[in-house]
């Protein structure tokens, strides 16, 4: 799956899609796909606040758990409680429904341009 060119990534394998001041979070196909079948997601409150670099969830599959770090700082406005019911949502759909926070954007830590973070993948 190539990575779509209107995000913006991390080295970290997140992905984010700035909607005004509005950002939607998920992890890449890259992630989906190394985790393996991901089976837990554990996501930070709404309301809370969070730094960019720092980490905000916890993924696990059935061969390992990851932590999801936030892209950005800013405080979190939804969560997809759809993921949360259903995991593996972003192992099929990681740049659609298997989205997993929204956040209000403070601030970015540094970010990677689809073509950026397909030369740190090797994809």
């Amino acid at each position: 799956m190539s990575n779509p060119q209107d995000l913006s990534y991390t080295d970290e394998h997140e992905w984010l899609r700035v909607e005004g001041d509005t950002a939607v979070v998920g992890i890449t196909a890259f992630a989906a796909e190394k985790l393996g079948d991901i089976v837990y997601v554990e996501l930070p409150k709404v309301g809370s606040s969070i730094s960019a670099g720092s980490v905000v969830g916890e993924i696990e599959s059935t061969k390992s758990v990851g932590e999801l770090f936030a892209p950005a700082s800013g405080e979190v406005l939804e969560v997809n409680n759809d993921v949360v019911g259903s995991p593996e949502l972003v192992n099929s759909d990681p740049f659609g429904a298997g989205w997993l926070i929204k956040i209000r954007v403070e601030s970015t830590g540094k970010l990677l341009t689809a073509d950026e973070y397909s030369a740190l993948t090797g994809e």
